[in-house]
């Protein structure tokens, strides 16, 4: 991507737990979010399959879908490894934040910050240590691992560019790209949700509805 657009704040994981989840979770993700496909555990051939309808949803939406694995398939960057467009890079420690920086990532996501269903009894790095990593990386971080729109606010003061999440998106838990401004903050206006969040940074086009249905 190289700058041409602003860097996302907001991320969605896919993984094969989702289900048929993944497609709502797609439809709520406020534009200009960014999505990282995974999916690794498919066959060649599904994978492409589910890839190709992915981007389908990402281009109507205007999210930025960067690719992870080592099969060839072209979105808007690659999550790990070389290639064109946005690079973006996974860190657990000091080690390979500066092994990503090297590589050319314009974003690391450091994980997990707390405890996830994703990767159950690994030690989790917790304020204090994703803090101080986070101020040592020279690219943007992103926060991965058990982070809310509530966790998510606590971290941007300890460094935190953004955030990114496997379960955080959908009907049920924003962000919501309904959501309209009403004064400072932005207010859901999907029926029955009556989420009201904080205003977004500066820049951001749509609010964060972090509200359950009713």
């Amino acid at each position: 991507m190289r700058r041409r657009q602003p860097l996302p704040r907001l991320w969605l994981m896919t993984d094969e737990r989702q289900g048929e989840t993944l497609w709502d979770a797609l439809e709520h993700l406020p534009r200009g979010a960014g999505v990282i496909f995974r999916h690794y555990g498919l066959p060649v051939e599904a994978r492409r399959r589910l890839f190709l309808a992915v981007r389908g949803v990402a281009r109507r939406r205007r999210l930025i879908l960067v690719v992870a694995g080592p099969l060839p398939l072209r979105g808007d960057g690659n999550h790990g490894r070389r290639g064109h467009g946005l690079r973006t890079a996974p860190a657990h420690d000091l080690k390979q934040i500066r092994a990503a920086e090297r590589g050319g990532a314009d974003l690391v996501f450091l994980s997990p910050v707390f405890p996830t269903r994703s990767h159950p009894g690994r030690p989790a790095l917790g304020r204090v240590r994703f803090g101080l990593l986070a101020r040592q990386c020279r690219v943007p971080v992103i926060a991965l691992g058990g982070v809310t729109p509530r966790l998510a606010d606590g971290l941007k003061a300890l460094g935190a560019f953004g955030w990114a999440a496997i379960d955080a998106w959908g009907a049920g838990a924003g962000p919501c790209r309904d959501a309209i401004r009403s004064g400072r903050r932005f207010r859901c206006r999907r029926p029955g949700c009556h989420a009201v969040d904080r205003s977004p940074a500066p820049g951001d086009r749509a609010g964060t509805c972090t509200g359950r249905r009713r």
